[in-house]
């Protein structure tokens, strides 16, 4: 893991040389870019001690490595349940159980918090530069000798995420007639399940005693939105039995 000493861009990206190689053969598969970065997140996140799955991927016969992406975002998926009823994940747990340690579906349902922060932690930090098509292209050619010591490459990484504008970590969410949810009831419903994630929620103004029909979640990073969706344009979510529909907050253009 990290030390605390700098590294430079061109360490990192040579340290999570297997996650950059993974998430390419999920994209070869038909992941799309959002649920290929995630399933990579949530293996790295995994690769902790003995636990090494995401090792074997880059090996893995095409029909396998499908596999893995699609338990993967299996677990991602369920997440957002309200009570997680976590698919069987037998393609993980057997390449988990080559490093001696059998992972049990239950342990993503109890650790929710632990999985969302470790994830987003990676999505928010590394994440950017593995996923990062440019800078990839760019160590492909400096490793071939095409470019000298490119700038971008010897530039100090910070592990601490940059802290992006409100509207990029903000999701707006609308609710069926009669099935409103109070602010307080999704505020608490992301604490419970995922930790201190969520910044504020921001409800329609209504008046005459009307219920609000629409709001704008604002979570702490970027990473949240990103697990939220796990690809999708639109999910649903159900609090309590009513239902609320969630996309990515699209701010209004302004006139110049």
């Amino acid at each position: 893991r990290m030390g605390s000493a700098t590294m430079t861009v061109r360490e990192v990206l040579y340290m999570y040389s297997i996650a950059r190689e993974a998430y390419e053969r999920f994209i070869s598969v038909g992941d799309n870019l959002e649920q290929a970065q995630n399933a990579v997140a949530l293996l790295v996140w995994l690769d902790q001690g003995t636990i090494s799955a995401i090792h074997h991927v880059p090996g893995l016969e095409t029909s396998a490595v499908a596999i893995v992406a699609e338990e993967a975002n299996a677990v991602l998926e369920c997440l957002r349940y309200p009570v997680p009823m976590l698919p069987p994940i037998p393609f993980i747990s057997t390449l988990c159980m080559q490093g001696g340690v059998y992972i049990e579906p239950g342990f993503f349902a109890f650790h929710q918090d632990l999985v969302v922060r470790g994830v987003a932690h990676f999505l928010d930090g590394a994440g950017k530069l593995v996923f990062n098509d440019r800078l990839n292209v760019l160590l492909k050619r400096y490793e071939t000798g095409l470019v000298g010591n490119p700038p971008e490459l010897m530039a100090p990484y910070s592990p601490l995420p940059v802290l992006v504008p409100e509207d990029c970590r903000s999701m707006f969410i609308t609710f069926s007639k009669d099935m409103h949810l109070h602010r307080e009831e999704i505020f608490d419903y992301f604490r419970e399940k995922w930790g201190d994630c969520v910044v504020r929620v921001l409800m329609e103004k209504t008046t005459g005693g009307n219920m609000p029909m629409y709001g704008r979640i604002i979570f702490k990073t970027e990473a949240v939105v990103k697990l939220v969706l796990n690809g999708e344009r639109l999910v649903k979510i159900s609090i309590d039995h009513r239902e609320m529909w969630m996309r990515k907050y699209i701010p209004r253009p302004t006139n110049v």
